[in-house]
């Protein structure tokens, strides 16, 4: 049970704690939590250790993030951790949480570098890069690139470079602090992919409080149509794109239709769908 302030209760065990947990928030992620708490056993040990009493400080320390959950801070920011492309990427609430839905723009700036494989190293620009998940996970499986990841936080800087030397690909990715493509006129690069902000301000009444509440705005919100960051980014990038360089981005319902229209300078011009058949990501290319 979470603590009332009346000091410790009788110990628990694993099995127990699951299941009064579990009646306050989702069971897999009391699961996490717990396993998190435990300094990451799995689900495998805690169902065969189920019978198990936990010990006062697992408990308390458990009881704490509990709390925490129920009043809706996102899971992630709790364990400090989201997987993304196969990654085990670091978050804290100076960074937006990597969504499933991301992982289709990596995905598809991949089988884009495949057709270069082994002619020359590709130079590649993710703008607005939090907690380095596109850049990282870009840097992780494609053999011959050099990533330039930008983003206007400091705080978001420190935390995608801490991921990229855990994650063994500090060497090909470089940090900076910049307002997107801002003061990088000297540079061509083949690709620049984005996440940026994309939310009009007045939706999130609409939104989901958890991430309201607790995921930085500046990585949410862009202006009353959601669009401000496109109608900067848009010509910057056609000033430091090479020839035929790829420009690959993220973007929000319903707004296929604007892009089209700032794109329509661009060349071979497509859509992509996300999991659910919304339009989610844009792919052109400088002419």
């Amino acid at each position: 049970m979470l603590n009332s302030g009346k000091g410790f209760q009788r110990p628990m065990t694993v099995r127990e704690l699951l299941q009064n947990a579990a009646t306050k928030i989702d069971a897999r992620d009391a699961s996490i939590l717990l396993a998190h708490t435990m300094g990451g056993r799995d689900r495998a040990w805690m169902l065969a250790h189920g019978d198990d009493s936990l010990d006062e400080t697992t408990q308390s320390a458990f009881d704490t993030l509990l709390e925490r959950r129920v009043a809706g801070e996102p899971l992630q920011y709790l364990t400090g951790v989201q997987e993304f492309y196969g990654l085990k990427l670091h978050v804290t609430p100076a960074v937006l949480i990597p969504r499933p839905e991301t992982e289709l723009l990596v995905e598809q700036v991949e089988l884009w570098a495949t057709q270069f494989h082994d002619e020359r190293t590709l130079e590649i620009a993710d703008v607005g890069t939090g907690s380095g998940a596109i850049a990282i996970a870009l840097a992780t499986h494609v053999a011959g690139v050099n990533l330039s990841a930008v983003d206007i936080s400091p705080a978001a800087i420190e935390v995608a470079s801490e991921n990229a030397l855990r994650l063994g690909c500090a060497r090909k990715v470089s940090f900076y602090e910049l307002d997107l493509l801002t003061d990088v006129e000297a540079h061509r690069f083949d690709a620049i992919v984005s996440n940026p902000p994309y939310v009009p301000s007045g939706d999130a009444a609409e939104m989901q409080q958890e991430v309201v509440e607790h995921e930085p705005h500046t990585a949410l919100f862009a202006g009353e149509d959601g669009l401000e960051i496109y109608r900067r980014l848009i010509p910057q990038a056609r000033r430091v794109l090479k020839p035929h360089g790829l420009l690959a981005m993220e973007f929000g319902y319903g707004q296929k239709d604007a892009l089209a229209e700032m794109l329509s300078g661009w060349k071979h011009v497509r859509f992509i769908e996300d999991y659910a058949g919304i339009p989610r990501h844009v792919l052109a290319q400088r002419p």
